[in-house]
């Protein structure tokens, strides 16, 4: 019973995916406003008193979804130096939400706008360890010496990753590379040590 459990969360987890248009076997895709569980259902081939049995909403769901499929792209380096580890890791959330991972981003980011549970689902499920992590990043700069020892790491990691979100949410410039490298190289100029 857990092996088909544990089958029926993957398929409900991946249907979500593709309903939204991100992954391999993608459709056309939906927003997530006007995605249902009853659709999630169907695709995955579950009752939703079986998706309800593991989420208590669409967005936790969603949320769980979208984490599944970014995280392991966006994985904040330990074997890297600082520098490298925060220019992979910001490369690396440029290139996902360039794409439909930023598409699904954005759409949870409005939905939390206007509805509290998904705003409160989006901070345990997705934001609160991101940032945690980003600010241990910048902190492991300040421990090696390239930010200064008297800088914030969490108003650091904001410097940093708050333009991506600009991006992200207004469209106003492209999530590109080339974006990414003079991001960070203007934020560790002016966060760096002095000597």
């Amino acid at each position: 019973m857990v092996a088909r459990s544990e089958e029926s969360r993957q398929a409900i987890l991946q249907s979500t995916l593709e309903l939204l248009g991100v992954g391999e076997q993608a459709l056309s895709g939906t927003t997530v406003q006007r995605l249902t569980i009853e659709a999630i259902a169907k695709r995955a081939g579950v009752s939703k008193a079986t998706i309800y049995r593991w989420w208590p909403s669409k967005a936790a769901l969603v949320l769980d979804a979208f984490v599944v499929e970014y995280l392991p792209r966006t994985a904040v380096r330990t074997d890297l130096p600082f520098r490298e580890a925060l220019e992979d890791h910001v490369k690396a959330v440029v290139r996902q939400y360039a794409g439909l991972d930023g598409a699904m981003v954005a759409q949870l980011i409005a939905e939390s706008q206007y509805d509290p549970a998904t705003l409160e689902e989006f901070h345990r499920r997705f934001w609160d360890d991101r940032r945690e992590a980003a600010v241990a990043l910048i902190q492991r700069g300040v421990n090696e010496g390239v930010i200064a020892a008297d800088a914030n790491p969490t108003l650091v990691a904001t410097l940093i990753y708050a333009p991506i979100y600009q991006r992200l949410l207004l469209k106003d410039a492209p999530l590109d590379e080339q974006f990414a490298s003079s991001l960070i190289a203007m934020a560790l100029t002016g966060a760096a040590a002095r000597s």
